[in-house]
This record gives C-alpha cells, structure tokens and sequence, in this order.
C-alpha cells in the first residue's frame, strides 16, 4: 500500500492551519486516518472492528488526491459511519479530544439544504489537526480541494438571480407608472393673467369732496371701489337697513319683470303699528286687506313704512314674529361679505341694527341686479290701490335733480343721525355706468328732532359727491388690441399666450385704480385648439356692470407630450 505524507519543509501547510500539524497519513496503519485504533471504538475490541476501520481507511486514502495536504469528500461511493463511534473510549476520556463522525446520507442531504447559518453544528472547512479540539475531521466532505461547499453554491445562485429579480420589478413598476400618468385625466387648462396687467390706473388726479365726519364709500361696479372715507366701524343704519328686508324678499319670493307677484293680507298687527306717532309707517290699513308684493314693496322702499317691514319679515317666513326673518337677513349679509354687519329688525328702527359704509356698497350692488327692485325706487312717488294718499319717495329732491340719481333708501333717527344709499348714472362715449354710494353717521350741530335735520345734512354732502364723480368720469383704455396679456396653463409646464380681441376701455375718475382679471368662459377649455380659438375674457369690475373683452389664443394649442404626462406631479 502507498504511503501519503506531508513534506516537513512544504511551506502554508502546518504554518497556515488552525491547529497544530497534521499527522503524516499511511494507508498501513489505522492511526493515518485519525482514528486511534489502539483505543477501543464504541463497546467492541479492536480484533472486531480491525477489518472494518482498515476497508474504510483503504477507501478513503483511494479517494484523496496524491499529494495534497487536505482531506475531500468521498466521490467514489457512499458514507460509511464508524460503528460504535458514539461511545468515548478510553482515552478520550483521558484526553477530552474527541473523533469526529462521518455524516451519513440523511444527514448529508439535510446538511446540504442549510447555511452554517442556519445549522451551526455543520463541520468547519478549516486547517486544523484533526486529533485538535474543535478540528474539522479528515472525513469532512466539504474539506476536498477544487469541492464548492453546497452552502457557496447556492449562495452563488442568490446572488446571481437577486440582480435579475430587481431589474425585473423594476421595470414590472415603470410599466405600472407609466400607464397610470398617461391614462389618468389631464388637468384642467386654466387662463392666466400677467402680473403686468394686474391692474391699471386712469392716468391723472381727482380730490373727492368727503365729508368732514362720519363714514362714505363710493364703487363703480364696472370698474371697482373709487374710494372710502371715515373709519369703517359699525354704526345704526336706521331705514337703510330696508334695503336688506327688499333684499331677502326679492330672494325668497322672486318677483318677475313687470309681475305683480302674490297677493299679500294685512294682519291685525300691521294695522296696529300703522298708528303709532313714533316712527316711519303706512297710515289707513284695515285687517284682511290684500296688496301685491309689488305694491307692498312700494309702500317699503318709497315712504319707508316700518310696519310694512314687519309684516313682510313675517309672510315670508310664514311665522307670527319676525325673529326667523331677522336670520335670514344675518345669514344674507354673511353671504355678501358683510363682516361688520348685524340685522337685529326688519325695519332698522332699533340702533343695535349697524353697519358700514362698505359693507352698504355690498349689498346695494346685490339689490340693484333685481329689475322690480330699480324699477321702485327709482320712483318719486306713487298711487297705490287701497291707500288714501299717494306714496312720496323720501329722496324725491334727490330724483328730480340734474344729477341722474335713481335711489336707492334714505334713513334718520336719532342714534343713526342721517344715513344714505343711492344710486346715480352717467354717460361717457357709449356708456353709461352705474354709481353707487353711501354715508353713514352724518349728524347735525344743533337741534334735530327725531335725525330730521341730519337727513338733510346727509342729502347735500352726497349731492357734492355725486356732483364732483359725474363731472369727472372719463373714459381710457387700458389694453390694446392683440396685446399678450396672459397665456393659458395646461397644467403640465405648457403655456400658450393669449391675446385681446378688442381694446379694453374702462370708464371711472382719474386716479383710479382699476383691478383686472382673465375670467373662462363657461364651457370647459379644450386641451388642444387652433390659434383664435377664444378661451376667456379680461375683465374689470364685477356684475352686470362688469367690462369684458374676449381674449384668445395668440398660437396653436397642443395635447400634453407623452414625457410631460408622465413626469407630472398633479
């Protein structure tokens, strides 16, 4: 038989290991496959298992490489397990080294599913004596030389296939993404103005002739707010608070162009506040009696009857008080923007009803929109069926004078002093705005029984104002035609200019400042359109009254490109 040993001087052998050298290895003794074979294996003698351990040490010695210092796995047929090798001998127990098992074919086929991870009691491919404790037998398979350990093999594999698993979620997700940003729904396209042409100011300079106390504004509604005066601190309205009754009412029970509208019957308490001595009221009426809602607004606006008011508050709510009305008059005022507003009667008679002068502004520019509501009080006077006496407008100096004044409610009392809205026209080239203005808190110095005096007082510095605006007005245009003046968003990053159609003129005083804005037509904007197609409008003011020109698309509209749908964010 061969002999198999290790040179003395072979360098990285015995330097390089774990442990101390490993014995020389000879096929003729039992020793050179490290078992000690003078030291009983499990409970047999050495005469019983000899022929066994020297086939097993023939076996194994043909199975390894000539020359090589490392021991490999059996390749050439099956583990063979040692018998008895579970019982230490002797010296074993002397010397507390301990053999190491030869795995057979279950443990194997176990073993080889599993990390030294996850099986920490695997054998350890390390150089080290094998007669060492804690050493790797030479029976070790995983210690052969050019032997990939199962373990290395299938890691191999994992780090091959991980890469290829990223690469494809990867791209499973962009499909995704990019299904999801092209078919989900564009945005919007919205038109945008230029801060350029934010605004603009009618070129020159004009001094309004306020008044020395108390509060004023005055608004074009087609062109916006031409200035305040006082400080705007709620202050009793007295009879102007009608407006707001007029309001409601034309709101809840909508009154038709030239309709009389429903027939309304006079109550019990109605007839009673008509004779009191104490305040503003229709004189004559009896219980049953019926007017139209068009008489009964008459009969509110024109002589300013508070018991009119009262009745109304209540018809309209179908109520026998007029606290559910009075809601509907604070929720109104809300609703206009009326922050410092606060109804507490239909009629303003109590000075906890207050207000301001812009506030006023507000809701005269709402009530004017109604045609029944202009067409009253523009009325000096006026018969009504059923009453005694003709109805006279209380602002009736200020309806027949040159000044084109058209209402709207005058207001007097004590606490309130005398308070005015009204309304006034003129014309400029080929037009002719609304003016609308009021002033709150005008008091006399001297005697002024029941704000009589204040009224008057109230009525002259409005006439100055409405005098001085009208003498004033001028027209200017603000943008030339095909002027840039925006340009359209599609949402997306693309802009397409947008261009006006018609010089945009506005009317109002010098100095002025006008506010201007794109506002969309009604149908929704298409996300592709040739050049011209009309997309909004430049817009000054607000209401009827408003100024609008069309503004169109300077260039061709395109669809969002295929990189912009799929790099949005909205």
């Amino acid at each position: 038989m061969t002999r198999i040993s290790q040179p003395e001087d072979e360098p990285g052998t015995a330097e390089a290991s774990t442990g101390p050298a490993r014995p020389n290895v000879d096929t003729d003794t039992d020793t050179d496959i490290g078992i000690d074979t003078e030291t009983e294996i499990g409970t047999g003698t050495d005469t019983e298992t000899g022929a066994e351990e020297r086939a097993l040490s023939e076996h194994i010695c043909d199975g390894d490489t000539e020359g090589s210092d490392t021991d490999g796995p059996d390749t050439d047929g099956p583990d063979t397990d040692i018998p008895g090798d579970d019982v230490p001998d002797s010296d074993e127990r002397d010397t507390g080294v301990s053999h190491t098992d030869v795995p057979g074919d279950d443990d194997k086929e176990r073993t080889e599913d599993r990390t030294p991870e996850e099986h920490p009691e695997a054998p350890k491919a390390t150089r080290t004596a094998p007669n060492e404790p804690g050493s790797v037998s030479a029976l070790d398979p995983a210690s052969a030389p050019g032997t990939t350990p199962p373990e290395m093999t299938a890691r191999r594999r994992l780090n091959i296939r991980r890469p290829r698993l990223w690469v494809a979620v990867a791209l499973v997700l962009g499909l995704v993404l990019a299904t999801v940003q092209t078919l989900r729904p564009l945005p919007a396209p919205v038109p945008r103005l230029d801060a350029a042409h934010a605004s603009y100011t009618i070129p020159g300079h004009f001094t309004m002739p306020w008044p020395g106390e108390g509060q004023a504004a005055v608004t074009l509604p087609g062109t916006g707010m031409v200035g305040t005066h006082g400080r705007q601190r709620p202050v009793p309205t007295a009879s102007v608070a009608k407006v707001m009754t007029a309001y409601v009412l034309l709101t809840e029970r909508p009154l038709r162009k030239g309709g009389e509208g429903a027939m309304i019957e006079v109550d019990a308490k109605a007839v009673e506040e008509g004779r009191s001595k104490h305040e503003s009221r229709i004189k004559g009426l009896t219980v049953g009696q019926e007017f139209s809602q068009r008489d009964m607004l008459k009969m509110l606006m024109i002589p300013s009857g508070n018991n009119i008011a009262r009745l109304l508050a209540r018809w309209v709510t179908d109520s026998r008080t007029e606290a559910a009305f009075v809601r509907k008059m604070n929720a109104a005022a809300r609703k206009l923007g009326m922050k410092n507003t606060t109804y507490t009667d239909p009629s303003g008679l109590d000075a906890a009803t207050v207000s301001t002068a812009v506030d006023q502004l507000k809701l005269a520019e709402a009530v004017m929109r109604f045609d029944a509501f202009r067409a009253v009080v523009a009325l000096p006077s006026a018969t009504v069926d059923g009453l005694d006496e003709p109805l006279i407008n209380n602002m009736d100096k200020l309806l027949m004078s040159e000044l084109s004044i058209r209402g709207i409610k005058t207001g007097s009392n004590t606490p309130a002093g005398g308070t005015l809205v009204w309304a006034a026209y003129k014309t400029v080239g080929d037009r002719t705005p609304l003016i609308l203005g009021t002033m709150l808190d005008q008091h006399f110095d001297g005697a002024d029984p029941n704000g009589a005096n204040s009224l008057t007082l109230v009525k002259d510095n409005s006439k100055k104002i409405v005098r001085a605006i009208r003498a004033s007005l001028t027209s200017a245009t603000a943008v030339r035609k095909g002027r840039v003046v925006g340009y359209l968003d599609d949402g997306l990053g693309g802009r397409t200019p947008l261009v006006t159609e018609e010089d945009f003129t506005v009317v109002g005083v010098p100095g002025q400042r006008v506010e201007l804005r794109i506002t969309a037509r009604g149908a929704p904007l298409p996300h592709s359109a040739k050049a011209g197609t009309e997309v909004g409008f430049l817009t000054a003011g607000s209401g009827q009254d408003a100024v609008k020109v069309p503004v169109t698309l300077r260039n061709a509209l395109s669809s969002p490109s295929f990189m912009a749908k799929l790099t949005r964010w909205s």
